[in-house]
């Protein structure tokens, strides 16, 4: 079972996680545009520390028994994610749309500190 405290470092590793595949699929779409270059290297550098930020809640779940086993897209609208904990297995619901917009708020969170 994953406790009240866990829960949010569950969800912000399963936001981090979908940020970092985001930036990953769209990084070949940048080969098109005029200006590769910049784009290629202010991604780079997003990317990077988003990476480092997975790393760590990473570490911090497997140091509690926790980690993501599976992701099921249910419909368009949501997704279950199954969790493997020390005690048993759960499973959450997210909605797509609203993961969505926590990854582009992330996204623009990080690539205003850069």
């Amino acid at each position: 079972m994953i406790s009240l405290d866990e829960r949010p470092i569950v969800h912000e590793f399963i936001v981090l996680d979908l940020a970092i595949r985001s930036l990953q699929q769209d990084y070949s779409k940048l080969e098109g545009l005029k200006m590769h270059a910049f784009y290629s290297r202010w991604t780079d550098l997003l990317m990077k520390g988003l990476n480092e930020a997975y790393i760590v809640q990473k570490r911090q779940l497997a140091n509690k028994g926790i980690r993501i086993v599976r992701w099921v897209k249910i419909d368009a609208h949501f997704s279950d994610v199954t969790i493997a904990t020390a005690g048993e297995d759960i499973a959450l619901r997210y909605a797509n749309q609203v993961l969505k917009m926590e990854v582009e708020q992330l996204l623009i969170q990080k690539a205003t500190s850069i």
